[in-house]
């Protein structure tokens, strides 16, 4: 059993918001069971909701720590390309790439060297891709760095989408609530981002969009926030998206799947054979809940 205190930062925070900040790794599933069977109390009453805190609330929580901590047993973590420079991963969801029990940890004792070129939510499945040596990693850090590396991602979407679009606004991160905010209009400390996307399928009846998304900036949390200030929230999405939607689709994780990688190099160096090349799924994800 874990116990906490509310803080001041975490008042009138959601219940799920505040435990998923407090244990990153915690399985939003888990969560919302531990509710079901009334595992949680606040000021000592047991609870089955997602209700607002407020400061000085006291919460004891029955979840081992394995799983509020995420210890990952036995998981099945496909390579989807592989050579000598480079490995591409098939991320799960509710992992980490960086840190205790992570993507990282779990796979580096299987290489000599071995470091992620960047980073995806713990709980977005699909590609991500690491160096494996220490010149490859200088060189897509550059190559990213110049947007020479091109990344798209499928997203399922509550509302209708345009059949293409791409969204310019502004976005700042406030990294003690771990949120990011969006303005349509320049603001000190907002930095520009761009967001487009082309529409996959369609189920006019849910009300459902499936899209290929491309990021032309790479920043926390953009994909997330920018499609639902476009009025598109992101089926799944505690954080950005809605809780009545996700409910009455029984959808507890987000429903983002990076999916495919191509490298447009310009010029010689040990990755050049990369140029043009895309790595991506074999699968479409997300195409299941379109029908």
């Amino acid at each position: 059993m874990k116990k906490l205190i509310v803080s001041y930062e975490d008042d009138e925070k959601n219940l799920i918001t505040y435990l998923t900040s407090k244990f990153p790794n915690l399985n939003v599933n888990a969560l919302y069971k531990a509710l079901r069977k009334k595992d949680i109390k606040i000021n000592g009453k047991r609870i089955n909701a997602n209700v607002k805190l407020s400061y000085g609330d006291t919460l004891e929580v029955y979840i081992t720590d394995d799983i509020l901590l995420g210890i990952q047993k036995d998981i099945d973590i496909p390579v989807v390309f592989e050579d000598e420079n480079i490995v591409v991963f098939n991320k799960p969801i509710n992992l980490e790439v960086e840190g205790n029990n992570s993507l990282t940890s779990l796979m580096k004792n299987s290489y000599d060297y071995l470091m992620p070129c960047h980073r995806i939510d713990r709980n977005t499945i699909g590609l991500v891709l690491f160096a494996k040596n220490e010149t490859s990693l200088n060189i897509i850090n550059n190559l990213f760095k110049n947007y020479k590396i091109e990344k798209h991602y499928i997203a399922c979407v509550y509302g209708i989408s345009k059949p293409n679009a791409v969204l310019t606004d502004y976005l700042f991160k406030d990294s003690k609530k771990s949120l990011v905010y969006i303005s349509s209009e320049p603001k000190k400390g907002y930095t520009k981002i761009q967001t487009s996307y082309s529409t996959i399928s369609q189920n006019k009846d849910k009300k459902l969009s499936l899209l290929n998304v491309t990021l032309h900036t790479g920043k926390t949390h953009q994909i997330r926030a920018h499609l639902s200030y476009a009025g598109l929230p992101l089926l799944g999405d505690g954080k950005y998206g809605s809780y009545e939607i996700n409910k009455r689709f029984k959808i507890t994780t987000q429903a983002l799947c990076s999916y495919s990688i191509t490298f447009h190099i310009d010029e010689d160096n040990c990755l050049s054979y990369l140029n043009g090349t895309t790595i991506q799924l074999k699968k479409i994800a997300f195409q299941e809940l379109m029908k």
